[in-house]
Order: structure tokens, then C-alpha cells, then sequence
């Protein structure tokens, strides 16, 4: 069996990701706009670094997902061919593999052909399921687990752009090993702003805020984070509370709440074994460590997904995710995140139990 380091990264490793890097950069803003989806994002970038001569021979790209639709001559269908290649073992070039793979074991099988290299998209989300999110509960777990795996749930296309520019850089200009993850709906979300850099530098740590709130002295408030499409009923939330009980949000985008938890996590530990030394931050920490607000983190995988940050969050924490409600199609009901921050803040003592069972019997919940 061929190693984990069987694609040599050389200077034309790094010359060919830099060559990717400025493409896309270059492409039409209507992806940092957050109108265009991070499914057509990805299948786009895919498909113009193939047809321009000038990038085509600097990337591989592979299709074995559902939305193939070209049929040039560098594209493949599988990354095989590329572990047996003298020429392409030689010098490692970006791999950006685009899969419909529902199951663990497929993912498995797919980052082992790839050497555990590359950026994985896939687009199972899209396909109709039994599962939420289109994806076995194993395969949460697979992607938490793998210390080589960099999972990102992106929102909107401005977020997978940001990510497949990061990891372009990481990967394959400063040499690191492992591979990033993403999984992509074909949702568009026009209620998300143009990404600043300082956002998208942001949203490569797990988190970045969409919006700050203005409330009145007194004024109940709660932070709300969403993930992936599962961020729309987020927004909606927000909105319910806001009209119907008075109720303000911060909202937060969070593409990636295991790389929050990793971070946090790295930073415990650090501080555990250093006593005498200045303490380190995680970014998790720096965002929300200014107000005691409840945080409410929704996912549309089950909640463990969400519940990873759970520990290093001060102030009152609620996860919510596919097994904790009703779900259609990955989207947690946004009555029920207006019920459970509701819940939160009455535990907390801000607003009287009687709301919480207002809002259930509203919003026919019970």
C-alpha cells in the first residue's frame, strides 16, 4: 500500500496552488456577495480552473458527485490513477474532489485514495435522505474524529470561497498535511452581507458575526450561531424574537464548529500544562467572552456537533441539532430555537417561565 506521503509537495507544489490562489481570486464577486450557493461556488471554481489553459495544468480535479457536469479532458472520477502515476507522484498539485458520499466508510475510502490530501466537497445534502443532511450519523463522528480532517459546514458561497482560498494556502503553499472538508447545499442566502476579509479570516478560525444588535437598557438579548443551511432558520429565529417577544440577537455564522472546539480544546491544554505562563485565548473565547448572554449553537447534523463548544462557553449554552427536533431537509424548526432561547432565558431568570409556554402553545408545539 502507498504511504501517506506518496504525492512529493516540491517548489511547483506551491507555484501551482499560488497559480489556483490568484485565479480565483480574480473571479466575479458574486460569490463574496452571498448570493450564489457553496454548492454552485465549488462547481464553479472547479470548472473554470479547468477550462483556462493557464490554471487546467496546474490542478487535478475529480467528480464522482451527483452534479458532474463536464466532461474535459483533465477531469477524473476517481484519485487512483493519481497514486500509481510516476509523473504525478513526482510533484503534487491541488486535488479538489467533488463526491456524493453519504456513508463514512465512503469518505473513509475516498480521503485513503487521496492519500488524505486535497480539498473534499461533498454535495450529499442536495439528494434526498432519510438522513438529515443527506448524511449517515456515523459520518459527523468520522469528520470530528480524524485529527487529518478540517470539516467545514459553509453557508453561503462567500464562506466556500473563503475556505477553498485557505485551504489552497494551507495545504499546499505552507506544505501542511491533512485535508479540509466541506459539505455543500444548494441553497443561495442573500440575507448574508458581503464577507469582509476581516470576516473571512474569521470564519476560517469556526466563527464570525453577521450582525451586532442594538437593544434598549433592559432589552432580553441572546446569541444565536448557526451552521451550514441550518443558519436560515437561525436568521428566522432571530426575527421571531424579535417581533414577537421583544427578544434580541446577535447572530453568528459558524462554519466549523470543531475547528472552535479543537482550538478551545489546544488552548485548555496548553494552559493546564503552563501554569506560570501568560494563559492563551482561543478564538471561540475572544467572541463570545464580552457579554453572559445564553448562547444558542443549531446544527443540522445531531447536536454533538454543536455541543463540542459547549464547554468552553461561560455563560448558559443550549445545542440544538437534527435529534433534537423536528427536522426538513438539515433545517432545525426556527420555532423551536425561539422556544429554547426563550428556555434559556428564563433559566437564567430574565423573562417569566409563563413565555416560554406562550410561545409553545403559539407556535403549536405542544
Amino acid at each position: 500500500m502507498i504511504g501517506f506521503s506518496s504525492f512529493s509537495k516540491t517548489p511547483e507544489t506551491s507555484l501551482a496552488a499560488q497559480v489556483c490562489i490568484d485565479k480565483i481570486r480574480t473571479f466575479s464577486p458574486q460569490h463574496t456577495a452571498g448570493f450564489s450557493s457553496p454548492l454552485f461556488t465549488m462547481i464553479d471554481i472547479a470548472n473554470r480552473l479547468e477550462r483556462d489553459p493557464g490554471t487546467a495544468r496546474h490542478i487535478w480535479v475529480i467528480r464522482d458527485n451527483k452534479q458532474r457536469q463536464t466532461a474535459d479532458a483533465h477531469t477524473r472520477i476517481s484519485a487512483w490513477p493519481l497514486r500509481f502515476s510516476a509523473t504525478a507522484r513526482a510533484s503534487e498539485k491541488p486535488l479538489l474532489y467533488l463526491t456524493s458520499s453519504a456513508t463514512s466508510a465512503e469518505l473513509c475510502a475516498l480521503s485513503n485514495e487521496s492519500a488524505h490530501r486535497g480539498i473534499l466537497c461533498n454535495d450529499i445534502e442536495t439528494q434526498p435522505s432519510r438522513w438529515p443532511k443527506g448524511a449517515h450519523p456515523w459520518v459527523p463522528l468520522w469528520l470530528v474524529a480524524n485529527p487529518r480532517c478540517v470539516p467545514f459546514d459553509p453557508a453561503s458561497g462567500a464562506e466556500a470561497h473563503a475556505i477553498a482560498l485557505a485551504a489552497l494556502q494551507s495545504l499546499y503553499v505552507e506544505g501542511n498535511e491533512g485535508f479540509y472538508y466541506m459539505a455543500l447545499h444548494d441553497e443561495p442566502n442573500d440575507f448574508i452581507a458581503p464577507i469582509s476579509g476581516l470576516s473571512a479570516s474569521q470564519a476560517l478560525k469556526g466563527m464570525y458575526r453577521l450582525s451586532g444588535v442594538e437593544v434598549d437598557s433592559g432589552q432580553s438579548r441572546v446569541r444565536l450561531l448557526g451552521a451550514g443551511l441550518a443558519l436560515q432558520s437561525v436568521v428566522a429565529a432571530a426575527q421571531l424574537l424579535r417581533e414577537d417577544w421583544g427578544v434580541a440577537s446577535e447572530l453568528w455564522s459558524c462554519p466549523s464548529y470543531t475547528r472552535l472546539a479543537r482550538d478551545a480544546d489546544k488552548a485548555q491544554r496548553w494552559n493546564r500544562l503552563h501554569p506560570g505562563m501568560p494563559r492563551r485565548s482561543a478564538h471561540l473565547l475572544d467572541c463570545l467572552d464580552v457579554e453572559d448572554w445564553p448562547v444558542v449553537a443549531v446544527t443540522g447534523y445531531a447536536r454533538h456537533v454543536a455541543e463540542q463548544i459547549g464547554a468552553h462557553v461561560k455563560s448558559r449554552f443550549v445545542a440544538i441539532g437534527a435529534d433534537s427536533t423536528g427536522t426538513t431537509m438539515g433545517r432545525v424548526d426556527k420555532h423551536w430555537i425561539v422556544v429554547l432561547a426563550l428556555q434559556a432565558l428564563a433559566q437564567e431568570g430574565v423573562i417569566n417561565q409563563a413565555r416560554v409556554e406562550q410561545a409553545m402553545e403559539r407556535y403549536l408545539l405542544q
